[in-house]
């Protein structure tokens, strides 16, 4: 992003400046000058300075609704991901099936000539000859997703970590608790 320069064209802010007093709280001052020294005297002086101020803050609440911007792009897709993920496990769900599913267990998917998908307990591997098109193998999750049995690896060793930092939570709780 970047920071807006001051516009030699727009008018300066109009500064606002503290009361001088030569009695601040009832003293009189020697000499009300040396009491100011180190502020600009100078009212353009000052608008620029508010002006830069101005430039300085946009600049930085840009920046900041730039990574705001960031952070809503990333959720929208984790959202997308989240439903098309819901979508491919109730898909899979209500594919034919002649037995009760259990959690852990693997199951292929066929699809018959008739178009028909249907999930078997036996692998194209134990069929010798597969009597219809073999669409891959599923582990159904307790969670009552589904895993393909390409990513069954990496689901369990996510699940290790997971396991692994609750355990270790557990632990530092009770020595804290």
């Amino acid at each position: 992003m970047s920071v807006a320069m001051p516009d030699k064209n727009k008018p300066l802010p109009n500064p606002a400046l503290v009361e001088r007093s030569d009695a601040p709280g009832g003293a009189h001052l020697v000499n009300a000058y040396r009491s100011t020294r180190h502020a600009p005297s100078d009212l353009v002086q000052l608008a620029q300075e508010i002006q830069k101020a101005d430039s300085f803050t946009k600049a930085t609440v840009g920046s900041k609704l730039q990574v705001i911007a960031e952070q809503v792009r990333f959720l929208q897709e984790q959202a997308r991901r989240v439903l098309q993920e819901a979508q491919h496990n109730a898909d899979l769900h209500h594919v034919a099936c002649n037995f009760v599913k259990q959690p852990g267990a693997t199951y292929h998917l066929y699809r018959r000539p008739s178009g028909q998908r249907y999930f078997s307990m036996i692998s194209p591997k134990e069929w010798g000859e597969c009597p219809h098109e073999y669409l891959g193998a599923h582990r159904l999750e307790a969670d009552q997703s589904w895993t393909a049995a390409g990513d069954v690896d990496a689901k369990d060793a996510d699940q290790q970590l997971i396991d692994k930092i609750l355990t270790c939570s557990s632990a530092a709780a009770a020595i804290t608790g």
